[in-house]
């Protein structure tokens, strides 16, 4: 199970599932759909992983479910988490 997630910028946090679980939420999928995605990523044996394979990792399975739904998560990232980043929300 990854301990540590290396983030983009380099910094290193610790793995926590249940934000894959929000995310995969936030796109329209349901509990149950979400909680698979980010138990199957909790059973991969590297100890580090990067948020970029996950990412990519939960798009795909997001596609396999709903076409729709990866791009929901583009949406929200470009416009939600961008102004979270820069407090304007």
């Amino acid at each position: 199970m990854p301990q540590k997630v290396i983030k983009k910028d380099g910094r290193i946090e610790p793995f926590i599932k249940e934000k894959i679980v929000v995310s995969a939420i936030k796109t329209g999928a349901n509990v149950k759909i979400a909680r698979d995605i980010a138990k199957k990523i909790g059973n991969k044996p590297e100890e580090n992983i990067r948020t970029s394979w996950i990412r990519q990792y939960v798009l795909k399975e997001l596609e396999q479910h709903n076409p729709d739904w990866p791009k929901r998560w583009y949406n929200y990232d470009k416009n939600i988490k961008r102004l979270h980043k820069h407090g304007l929300v």
